[in-house]
């Protein structure tokens, strides 16, 4: 995983920033980076879910942040991030027909996860990968989201003013304008 974060290129100071702490967490406690454990920080990862045909954007209304994001979640462990988003967008959407659209990392992001039942406050440092979603009509959400949505990418910003999926969101222009 280490080898794919190496090779990613940020392309805003803030994600320059954001590779050279996550390089550091992994060189500096690799054996509990990965994992709920180490209770500062950790990698978690997430989906940038496309439609190919509509180019909607898949989000979820969080319960526990209140907040419009991504699937996502813990690596618990495992440190292949990639496999990680693919779980966790699986696990909160019931999506499993999904094709990476890029290879490697389409963005990362360190963002502070407020104390809550007893867990301090933390930092999550995320990984995400872009995925096309083959087939739209299996969305669901689990117990850990009030809703999802399906919504045209000019729109996000309309849903949630967070600065990185609105980094994502510019991202993904740029990519589709590219395709």
């Amino acid at each position: 995983m280490m080898q794919v974060l190496k090779q990613y290129n940020p392309e805003s100071e803030k994600e320059k920033n954001y590779k050279i702490k996550m390089l550091h967490l992994y060189n500096s406690k690799k054996e509990v980076a990965f994992s709920r454990q180490n209770i500062q920080a950790h990698f978690t990862a997430s989906a940038w879910i496309i439609d190919p045909n509509s180019y909607e954007i898949l989000l979820l209304h969080h319960k526990k942040l209140n907040k419009w994001l991504q699937p996502g979640g813990h690596a618990d462990g495992e440190m292949d991030l990639e496999k990680v988003s693919r779980k966790e967008a699986y696990e909160e959407t019931g999506l499993e027909d999904l094709s990476l659209i890029i290879k490697g990392i389409f963005d990362i992001d360190i963002h502070l996860i407020p104390e809550n039942k007893g867990v301090p406050q933390h930092y999550h440092y995320d990984v995400r990968f872009a995925y096309f979603c083959n087939d739209r009509t299996r969305t669901q959400i689990n117990s850990e989201s009030n809703k999802f949505q399906w919504i045209e990418i000019e729109k996000v910003k309309n849903l949630t003013n967070e600065p990185s999926i609105l980094r994502m969101v510019n991202k993904t222009k740029i990519m589709l304008d590219e395709s």
